[in-house]
């Protein structure tokens, strides 16, 4: 009975009665220069309870724990086609699912409705699960390789580092008073910890799993332990609403990068980047939806959508880019686009949104730069509306973003020979 009482007091924070609702956000996330810009925030959970946990697959996908029925269960999220799936079906609450190394098959700690906590193993084909570790009573984890794990385990009130060789079946005792957050730095063979040896001042670390070393690296923001690594080394940390970043022997504090108050969103924990550094999802609680209206789906109206129109300058496909818009007037709204290439006209658009039978939808036609069609005389490229937000509009293959009063985002998906496609993201300024 002890010792499902103490597995009991360190999971309070992971149960869904324990805490506020939490959900997971993501971002795309461009940083240029030193300057972070987030941008198309979508809420992926979008689902009352506990979610949270998020982990990047590959760069088009994320795992994390979806409340589900009254218990927590593994989540499969693709971004291209925003749908999500539950990878299994047990009588026990999954969490902090990551993907096997070399394996179709993702690691979870399982909680059982009798108390029992043991990571297990869950098949990406058919969701079959068998125990990966059973002699330590593991609380989170990350995959330092196919057979090494570095994991967070519960002991003696509070939790402990160690590492697990899968090969030799031994468990080896690193460091006592230990956070949450494990995760391998990028282009190193080191895994970084929180350490609490000291209560009230969190040390980020990192293990060298070949001589068993630690070396500190820098202080946590203060109470706060979630964090993530950026492709180029950085770290990045959230406390409220807020993120920041810390890049080792390079700064000396931490730098504030972002906030993401104005959506909404606050008392950030989990992060996670994908492996191009491209996406960013975190986990928050959502503070003010019915003030901020962000998500609020509006009618398919040109007015609504009338903070298009503007001259637009951007850079795409190694050139500079120019959208000009109209005004809504006659029913519809029209725009001239042109690439310029090394000092010369590479195509141009013609474009249109238009309202039709209560809806929106959007036509182009293609031209070089002699003004030759790309599309028969009758034949047009056409983009259906499927929604519009306060600062979104939705077709089918293209997105309108916008980011401020002088800056908007297009996505647009390229269809390629091969079958494949491209989405390619256009960031203009208003001229």
């Amino acid at each position: 009975m002890k010792h499902y009482f103490l597995i009991l007091i360190a999971l309070l924070p992971l149960l869904n009665f324990s805490q506020p609702d939490t959900d997971v956000f993501l971002f795309d996330l461009n940083i240029k220069n030193g300057a972070f810009e987030l941008s198309n925030m979508k809420n992926i959970s979008d689902n009352k309870g506990y979610d949270n946990q998020p982990s990047f697959m590959d760069n088009n996908t994320i795992f994390f724990a979806g409340a589900r029925n009254g218990q927590t269960d593994i989540v499969k999220y693709t971004i291209n086609y925003d749908s999500k799936i539950y990878i299994n079906r047990t009588e026990g609450s999954e969490y902090s699912p990551l993907k096997i190394p070399s394996q179709k098959a993702v690691s979870a700690i399982r909680l059982d409705k009798d108390g029992t906590q043991k990571l297990y193993k869950y098949s990406l084909r058919n969701g079959e699960s068998e125990v990966l570790v059973d002699d330590i009573v593991i609380g989170y984890h990350t995959w330092y390789n196919d057979s090494i794990l570095v994991s967070s385990v519960l002991e003696n009130g509070g939790m402990s580092l160690y590492t697990t060789n899968f090969e030799t079946q031994e468990n080896f005792k690193v460091e006592a008073n230990v956070g949450r957050s494990l995760h391998k730095i990028p282009n190193t063979n080191l895994v970084s910890y929180i350490s609490k040896a000291n209560d009230s001042l969190w040390e980020i670390k990192s293990l060298n799993l070949v001589s068993g070393k630690t070396k500190f690296i820098t202080n946590t923001l203060s109470k706060s332990e979630d964090m993530c690594w950026l492709p180029n080394g950085t770290v990045l940390m959230g406390k409220d609403d807020m993120l920041y970043s810390f890049t080792p022997n390079k700064d000396v504090e931490w730098v504030e990068v972002a906030s993401i108050k104005d959506y909404g969103i606050t008392n950030i924990t989990r992060l996670a980047v994908n492996p191009d550094g491209t996406k960013l999802a975190l986990v928050g609680e959502s503070t003010k939806v019915e003030e901020s209206n962000l998500n609020k789906k509006l009618e398919p109206k040109l007015e609504n959508i009338a903070w298009i129109s503007g001259t637009w300058k951007g850079e795409a496909f190694g050139g500079i880019t120019e959208e000009i818009w109209s005004k809504p007037s006659g029913g519809s709204m029209m725009a001239t686009f042109k690439l310029i290439i090394d000092g010369k006209v590479s195509f141009y658009e013609i474009e249109i949104i238009r309202e039709i039978e209560n809806t929106l939808i959007l036509q182009l036609k293609h031209f070089n730069y002699d003004l030759k069609g790309w599309e028969t005389k009758d034949e047009t490229i056409d983009f259906p509306l499927k929604e519009i937000t306060a600062n979104k509009v939705v077709f089918e293959g293209m997105t309108f973003e916008k980011i401020s009063d002088k800056e908007m985002v297009v996505h647009v998906d390229i269809h390629k020979d091969d079958g494949t496609i491209e989405i390619v993201k256009f960031s203009y300024t208003k001229q």
